[in-house]
């Protein structure tokens, strides 16, 4: 396991970003760091250049697969490489039995629910609200899946409570952590299954998303997107319909988009090393700072996304127009503060919005 920097070294870690000055929309998308930008440079001049290395790209596939599995608390053979959120969802949706009910959180991100609406097969999918969430969960219910952080309001669910009412009601939980990891200290352990795409709060680039199994369930997950990467030996696996699938849960491996994992792998890197707690601790401080400055209500928990209603844009032109970089989601506007934000930003973005 790496072994985590200081609190102190937030600002090193900040330095590996060449901007982030008025950039809060890590939850949209994230900045690139130093590290990734130089490597993807020198790949793309190598491939120009005649000079690809198929070999090197699978090494950074398998230490970028270590180093998410560091960021989450568990073994890397209980992490499957993919490419999208979709995708990992909807290989756990063909796990559902025929006829089984899948609990979702209500206003979920699309890609965390559909594979479950489209399964077919007789399965119900039931709504309820995310505060609400563990309450609904019956003995009824074979799945709850459901975003840890919710991407459209920054709520975040009481994990823990999900999780016990899961396991009083013999349920299984299959949690999206894509707007989580990176700010959020989540045990991938705590679940049945967890997704979680980097290009967002792990500043990756977009194509390289991962996936964590239990053993139990891996069981029961078909492996419908086999290919060559999914062998026990890839580079033995990449012909003809004898092949032997990984023991563990690479068999669900989705052969890689190498060029993405190029510049994922410093940016995991990066983060992987991180102290947790101190991230957490700095991106929710600024956020709670500015939800004083705004007034805005502190959540249940702490969150390092604030939104509030701004049905007619007017607000997210107002940060548009003062040079803050925000977004806005289900008539919500919505900033998110990162390892790269400090006070400035703060300020910068409440000045914008009440002077």
């Amino acid at each position: 396991m790496t072994v985590p920097i200081s609190p102190a070294s937030l600002a090193s870690a900040r330095a590996e970003f060449a901007g982030g000055r008025g950039y809060l929309a890590a939850c949209t998308v994230g900045l690139t760091p130093r590290a990734s930008r130089d490597a993807i440079i020198v790949d793309a001049h190598a491939s120009a250049g005649g000079r690809p290395d198929p070999v090197a790209y699978s090494a950074l596939v398998e230490s970028s697969r270590r180093h998410f599995a560091d960021l989450v608390g568990v073994s890397a053979d209980r992490v499957a490489v993919g490419s999208q959120t979709s995708v990992l969802a909807a290989l756990i949706a063909a796990s559902v039995p025929d006829d089984a009910e899948v609990l979702c959180a209500a206003g979920d991100f699309s890609s965390i629910m559909l594979p479950f609406v489209h399964a077919g097969r007789g399965i119900r999918v039931r709504i309820a609200p995310v505060a609400g969430l563990a309450d609904a969960i019956t003995e009824r219910t074979w799945l709850v899946a459901f975003s840890i952080v919710q991407s459209a309001t920054g709520e975040v669910a009481d994990a823990d409570a999900i999780v016990a009412a899961a396991h009083r009601a013999g349920a299984r939980t299959f949690c999206d952590a894509t707007q989580a990891v990176g700010w959020l200290p989540v045990d991938a352990g705590a679940f049945d299954a967890l997704v979680c795409h980097t290009y967002k709060w792990l500043c990756a680039p977009r194509g390289v998303a991962f996936l964590t199994l239990s053993a139990q369930l891996q069981y029961l997950v078909p492996p419908i997107f086999a290919g060559w990467y999914a062998g026990a030996d890839p580079w033995t696996s990449c012909y003809g319909h004898e092949v032997v699938l990984a023991e563990d849960a690479s068999r669900f491996d989705v052969s890689p988009a190498w060029q993405a994992f190029v510049g994922a792998e410093p940016a995991l890197a990066l983060f992987a090393d991180m102290d947790r707690a101190a991230a957490h601790a700095h991106t929710t401080g600024l956020a709670a700072a500015f939800r004083d400055r705004m007034g805005i209500p502190a959540p249940p928990r702490p969150s390092a996304i604030v939104t509030w209603s701004d049905a007619s844009g007017c607000d997210l032109a107002r940060l548009g127009a003062a040079g803050v970089s925000a977004s806005g989601r289900a008539g919500r506007a919505r900033v998110a503060f990162h390892v790269f934000n400090d006070d400035d930003d703060v300020g910068l973005a409440a000045t914008a919005l009440i002077g």
